[in-house]
């Protein structure tokens, strides 16, 4: 037998009145918090000599609150540190938060919307000053209740995208791009808000599904004319061409001619391309490359002119009857013009489409030609490719890597300016003669005449995308960044896969020399509700996980996401599941209270093998065997297996039998009983320390008082000591079967759990012997007595338990119960019988339905089966 995993302590304390006779986890999560840093257990350090382990947080908004969301990605992180630190890792959860340029602007510009003023009316600089004068006094409250969760994070090195290092940071890399030509400034189509006044990036786009209208519209005339489809009829009046196949020999007699454009005095060309599907509604597309992604690509192919009829509130802008009507406006005046001309060919009203919408602001985006500034992403997206297809950085779960590659390997360059006030301006300045100059952080700006500098920030994404080494101290050379630098891992949705991930990989290679800026990327879903449904306010059924940590408590919270984590997969949870996460915590609580009261210690080694039990060889085999389950769990991030292990092991195998079967060993007294509070210390000590990551708070309330430790914080992860018995394994399970086949004839018979009956036991020759006492205890079984005559026998796991029901029953009473129990199944029986036999039914019926229907009659079957046994046992 090996020794203790944990080195000894100093013993249990004294008395158990340390505990309350119930678990209130108000009363114990905020003063363990607040304990645990003050005491710096999260503080990470730098010129440590232990193995490092790093994590980011995925830096939320400085305007956002603790969502479900957070709530997940938060407890997954936090377990891994954990458990690492307790390795004995020298482990930093990075923490801080992003500014979040729109949604930030957009908060202070309804606080003055209230005061009846704009940002015009307090001009740029004042008005940055008034952001910045929001954040100190509303922003950030997420960090209070990332607390309440009981994130591990080093809040000493908490950073802020705004604040000065990484301020820096920005500049230097905008600066290192544009030397190397990988930063420039082009007109292209991007995503407009006419709402919040700037481009924004494909992430903060959000699809819904819109009514709106499918004209189809005819340009020219007689054999000489074109239909085309459109949902936004207003945009026709930019129109520079019609596109059709270059196969489509319907309309090959017009490619290279011209058509006249409807409601204008223009003509515009048929030009044959590639990208058009011929085989989608007639062929034929028109073409508006000032307001179409793929338009734009279409006109820059076949150099057609660029036309914008609208301006950045998306209003008309075009002369004519149309000047200066809003873009839904215009649409009904537009169709109303072309109908009264009879070019409307097909209406189709509602029609509903994917429409995209701000995030933010909830208003309908325009795509729109603008001149904006790009990153050149294509070296920069080979190498976060190549980065992946080298197996420098493992992408987790591995079937994720395929979205990454069609992700990077198709990647158009990246939009990074955006017309806002609040966030990092763009570090170039423009010269009276058309100068450009782009100014790095420790370079003076042009001054004179003339000179003035971008008035665009950056897109929120540039400076978040250089998180993993900026908040260490880059472009500085520092030793947090030479100690932490690579992480270890990045736990983050998929949903971002594409928009934050791949801008960390491309930043981090180009700035840190090809070096990526984690090792493994542990992609998790989303979370839903108990029905999968999209969690949403808008939908009635979103949750705000305070009220169920109030409710709760953390612990349960944290246990029911984590328990729900398989990777890349969502995550669907309901409140009962967190109920029933808080009785886990329950029982935790009770178990351990009754260790305590009955003097279960950690003190000195575990006793010899010899003067252990086949009940105390069982439970230290599974205890060893689940601490190595458990650690092949973690490596893999499988975070529901290994919740869903510890919890069986602690509720089933600790909780109810060993803690159960060891009552009989404490009331008998002697060696045996020292030898099992031995024992039953060493398993919740270990066990206490296996569910800590996840379930921190009850954790280290009960393990401080099982083992007066400072903190299972910063105790030792448990180690698997190799201890196995089979032999053990397959005696109690013998136990377990005959107690639970027992409890259920019990039950079957409707005798109560605590009601006590005769009994004989005959267990010679079986591994049954030796817990003979344990059994009787566990199933309330009398020894036969004189006058015992078995009314019921039964053979269990090769022994056979015979019962004396006659005081305990009304057998005429449980006769006519079963009786009526047997007629109901009876006819069930019948009834999906004779369905399933009925031909028509079977040929109109839905599958599904039929199933159903031959899983009532097999339950149907069953209950017959077990009714007329039970009958036949009865005397």
């Amino acid at each position: 037998m090996t020794e203790n995993t944990q080195p000894p302590s100093n013993g249990p304390r004294s008395a158990p009145a340390d505990l309350p006779t119930q678990y209130t986890p108000a009363d114990v999560e905020g003063k363990l918090y607040e304990r645990w840093v003050e005491r710096g257990y999260f503080a990470a350090q730098a010129k440590s000599d232990k193995e490092p382990y790093a994590i980011v947080i995925p830096p939320p908004n400085v305007t956002g609150s603790l969502h479900l969301g957070h709530a997940f990605e938060h407890t997954l992180i936090d377990a891994l540190t954990r458990r690492k630190r307790m390795q004995g890792y020298e482990t930093l959860w990075q923490p801080g938060m992003d500014h979040a340029g729109i949604a930030t602007q957009n908060v202070v510009e309804r606080e003055l919307a209230k005061e009846g003023k704009s940002r015009h009316d307090l001009g740029r600089e004042a008005f940055v000053e008034r952001v910045w004068r929001w954040k100190a006094e509303s922003g950030g409250q997420i960090s209070g209740q990332m607390r309440r969760l009981g994130d591990g994070v080093d809040w000493s090195r908490e950073r802020f995208t705004m604040d000065e290092g990484l301020s820096r940071a920005v500049q230097t890399i905008f600066k290192r791009l544009f030397d190397d030509g990988l930063i420039y400034r082009a007109e292209r189509i991007i995503n407009w808000c006419p709402r919040c006044l700037t481009a924004i990036s494909d992430i903060e786009v959000e699809y819904q599904e819109d009514d709106g209208e499918l004209v189809s519209l005819r340009y020219g005339e007689g054999e000489d004319s074109v239909v085309v489809a459109t949902t936004r009829a207003e945009t026709m009046l930019g129109d520079t061409a019609v596109a059709v196949h270059p196969e489509d020999e319907r309309y090959a007699h017009l490619v290279g001619r011209t058509i006249k454009l409807p409601l204008t005095d223009r003509s515009i060309p048929v030009v044959a391309d590639g990208h058009v599907d011929p085989e989608f509604g007639t062929g034929a597309v028109k073409v508006t490359p000032a307001h179409d992604p793929n338009d734009f690509e279409i006109g820059r192919r076949h150099g057609l002119p660029q036309i914008t009829v609208m301006d950045e509130h998306a209003v008309i802008t075009a002369h004519g009857p149309f000047l200066g009507l809003d873009r839904l406006e215009a649409r009904s005046a537009v169709v109303a013009a072309l109908r009264a001309e009879g070019r409307i060919v097909d209406e189709k009203r509602p029609y509903r489409h994917s429409v995209g919408h701000c995030s933010r602001c909830k208003t309908t985006i325009e795509p729109r030609l603008s001149m904006q500034w790009w990153v050149k992403v294509a070296p920069l997206a080979e190498a976060a490719g190549d980065a992946v297809r080298d197996g420098r950085v493992a992408i987790h779960p591995k079937e994720m890597a395929s979205r990454y590659f069609e992700w990077v390997d198709n990647l158009h360059d990246w939009c990074i300016s955006r017309q806002l006030w609040w966030g990092h301006r763009i570090p170039v300045w423009y010269g009276p003669n058309g100068e450009t100059v782009c100014v790095g952080p420790d370079e003076e700006p042009p001054a004179g005449e003339g000179w003035h500098q971008e008035t665009d920030v950056l897109d929120t994404w540039f400076s978040s995308g250089l998180w993993p080494f900026s908040t260490l101290g880059w472009p500085e050379r520092t030793e947090s960044l030479a100690k932490f630098y690579p992480n270890a891992v990045l736990v983050t949705g998929y949903d971002i896969l594409f928009f934050w991930v791949a801008r960390m990989m491309m930043f981090g290679l180009y700035a840190m020399d090809g070096v990526p800026p984690f090792h493994t990327v542990a992609l998790h879903g989303m979370v839903r509700d108990q029905f999968g449904k999209k969690m949403s306010k808008s939908f009635g059924n979103a949750v705000d996980p305070l009220d169920w940590m109030d409710a709760y408590g953390s612990d349960a919270v944290r246990f029911t996401l984590a328990r729900g984590a398989n990777p890349g997969i969502d995550v669907p949870i309901g409140e009962d599941w967190v109920q029933a996460s808080r009785n886990f915590a329950n029982k935790i609580w009770n178990a351990t209270r009754f260790a305590l009261l009955n003097g279960a210690t950690v003190e000195g080694p575990l006793p010899a093998a010899e003067e252990l039990s086949s009940t105390d060889r069982w439970i230290l085999s599974r205890l060893n065997a689940t601490v190595a389950e458990v650690d092949a769990y973690y490596d893999d991030y499988q975070f529901a297996k290994l919740s869903d292990a510890l919890f069986h092991f602690a509720w089933d195998e600790v909780f109810d039998w060993y803690v159960e079967l060891s009552k009989t060993t404490f009331a008998a007294g002697g060696r045996p009983a020292e030898v099992s509070r031995r024992v039953l210390g060493e398993v919740l000590d270990v066990t206490l320390r296996l569910l800590h990551p996840v379930m921190p708070f009850v954790t280290e309330e009960l393990w401080t008082s099982l083992t007066s430790g400072e903190s299972v914080v910063v105790t030792d992860w448990p180690r698997d000591s190799g201890f196995r018995d089979a032999a053990a394994e397959r005696e109690l399970a013998a136990v377990r079967q005959l107690v639970t086949e027992v409890r259920r004839f019990r039950a079957d018979q409707g005798l109560q759990p605590g009601q006590r009956v005769p009994a004989a036991l005959d267990l010679a020759g079986t591994a049954l012997a030796p817990h003979e006492e344990a059994i009787r205890s566990l199933l309330r079984l009398q020894p036969a007595g004189e006058g015992f005559a078995a009314t019921a026998t039964l053979p269990v796991a090769g022994a056979t338990v015979a019962l004396d029901l006659s005081g305990a029953i009304d057998f005429e009473a449980e006769r006519k119960r079963l009786t009526k129990d047997l007629g109901v199944a009876e006819k069930e029986l019948a009834q999906t019988t004779a369905k399933l036999g009925n031909e028509g039914f079977l040929a109109k019926a839905p599958e599904h339905v039929v199933d159903k229907i031959r899983a009532r009659r097999e339950t149907a079957q069953a209950d017959i089966e077990r009714i007329r046994a039970q009958l036949a046992k009865l005397p």
